[in-house]
């Protein structure tokens, strides 16, 4: 390290700087370029950084991408058991699991994107020690969120005859959502620990608890549903025990494995103090997930009042699940993408994380190109996969084009949220969300596909203009950020902190 390199951290921690002091610590010369290796004052060491940067977010994102696959299919092979008892129990395991997803599973994830700033930035800045009392915060507050949630699925059947659904269909789903209150309160833990490893680069324990939880979520359905004749509240039981599994596996790992003796202290009181602190930034990342999420269950919604609601529903369902399915690699591309940027934030090393948004823009664009030549190319089969009617086939093959389109702009959206995360930003990131979908997006889509008769091609047009705005939005966000004003507010901060376990927590975000 030359006599240009950046000042070490404790030593910023000695006494408070003012913002011009901040700056000195984070750029050298007279250009304000940073200096952080010698190896990289030329092209030739910046090619170096891109390249150990694609290598650091691939083997992030490989084994992400895995882990939001086998989450996702444990609810869709629970589904998948029910659907053999038949008709009326599809219908129902169908109905709850959507609504669960509404109403509790997409909060969970929202308020646990938050860990993926406080964790990330908290390990990059080397204070291990607040990774474990974040993890604790989270469980705490999530956990705290179950309760009220738990409450509305206990009604779900109420709920569901209250807005005019047929009797036995609610009914049931209520039995369905009662016995998921055990994977409601799963979740919330696992959602914490899946974050808290993420911010380390702890990715294959993810991947083999996660694996392991699938492969006994299929025996487990299989004994409860059929040789123990639960029906559809064993498949529902099944989720709860198999979201248990997957977190005494990643428990036991935090608190046996070596790796994690930094960041897992043990209990503290700490985690019960400045919760505010939490909910500030747990909050609107639960507005930017949940808003997106919602808007795509409207729009099923929505097609039901269409003329032949059984076609355009099943069609569009069809096209949900799709977008779901693809979604899962940018999905993991945004995780590696927010815990790198995370990480370089907390270092304060501004070049790392150019190169990381670099990297990340290139991989979604690569991903976006693939998948949506890919959609386009079995646009004419992809139907039967999903039902075996010709005329739902047909239909979801003139929409797929839309498709296409869609998972081409809802992937580079998609690592670009990882970025807004990495940064802290959510709060921006929920008011685009709010403009893209719930001001353009889906009444743009009602007026296509209701006023105009479009149906559900009109609908889906409405997703696409949503999503398209979403991703225009978040590039350009990306593309004219400031970093040095994201890293001097952190330096600043960091003058007020004691980094001792046993000192006062000042929350690394306020």
């Amino acid at each position: 390290m030359s006599s240009q390199s950046l000042i070490p951290a404790a030593a910023v921690n000695e006494k408070k700087f003012s913002e011009a002091e901040c700056a000195a610590l984070i750029f050298q010369g007279e250009n304000g370029s940073y200096v952080a290796h010698d190896a990289e004052k030329n092209s030739h060491g910046w090619s170096l950084l891109m390249q150990r940067e694609f290598k650091k977010q691939c083997r992030l994102a490989g084994p992400m991408v895995v882990v939001n696959l086998l989450q996702y299919s444990l609810q869709l092979i629970s589904v998948m058991f029910v659907g053999q008892l038949g008709v009326l129990s599809l219908a129902s395991a169908s109905i709850s699991t959507s609504f669960a997803g509404v109403s509790g599973f997409s909060l969970l994830t929202g308020m646990g994107s938050a860990l993926e700033t406080l964790c990330g930035q908290a390990y990059g800045a080397h204070e291990f020690w607040l990774l474990g009392i974040y993890l604790q915060r989270a469980l705490l507050c999530l956990n705290l969120v179950s309760l009220p949630v738990a409450l509305i699925w206990i009604n779900m059947g109420k709920v569901l005859l209250f807005f005019g659904q047929e009797a036995d269909i609610a009914i049931e789903a209520g039995q369905y959502a009662s016995w998921l209150l055990p994977a409601l309160f799963a979740f919330a833990c696992l959602q914490p620990l899946v974050k808290f490893l993420q911010a380390q680069s702890l990715v294959f324990p993810l991947v083999l608890s996660a694996a392991l939880a699938s492969c006994m979520h299929l025996i487990m359905c299989w004994l409860l549903v059929y040789k123990l004749n639960m029906g559809i509240q064993g498949a529902a039981l099944a989720l709860g025990m198999s979201y248990w599994l997957n977190v005494a596996i990643l428990i036991g790992y935090v608190r046996l494995s070596s790796v994690c003796k930094a960041t897992w202290t043990g209990f503290s009181w700490k985690a019960f103090r400045d919760l505010r602190a939490f909910l500030t930034l747990a909050i609107p990342s639960t507005v930017m997930y949940c808003l997106e999420y919602w808007s795509f269950h409207i729009v099923i919604l929505i097609s039901g009042l269409l003329p032949h609601p059984q076609l355009h529903m099943s069609a569009l369902s069809i096209c949900l699940n799709t977008i779901t399915i693809v979604y899962m690699i940018p999905c993991g591309l945004g995780a590696a993408a927010s815990t790198r940027v995370s990480n370089e934030l907390g270092a304060k090393d501004l070049r790392a994380i150019r190169a990381v948004v670099y990297v990340a823009m290139f991989l979604a664009l690569t991903d976006a190109t693939l998948t949506a030549g890919i959609l386009m190319a079995i646009r004419n089969i992809w139907g039967w996969a999903f039902n075996n009617e010709v005329e739902v086939v047909q239909y979801v093959a003139t929409i797929m084009p839309l498709v296409a389109a869609t998972s081409f702009f809802d992937a580079v959206q998609g690592v670009l949220q990882g970025v807004i995360r990495g940064s802290g930003r959510q709060s921006l990131g929920a008011f685009v969300n709010l403009g893209a979908f719930y001001i353009v997006g889906v009444p743009t889509g009602v007026i296509l596909g209701i006023v105009y008769k479009l149906n559900g091609k009109g609908l889906w047009i409405g997703v696409l203009s949503g999503v398209s705005i979403e991703m225009v939005c978040f590039v350009f966000i990306t593309l004219s950020t400031n970093w040095t004003q994201q890293i001097i507010p952190l330096a600043q901060r960091a003058t007020d902190r004691v980094v001792s376990p046993s000192s006062k927590l000042v929350p690394l975000l306020q």
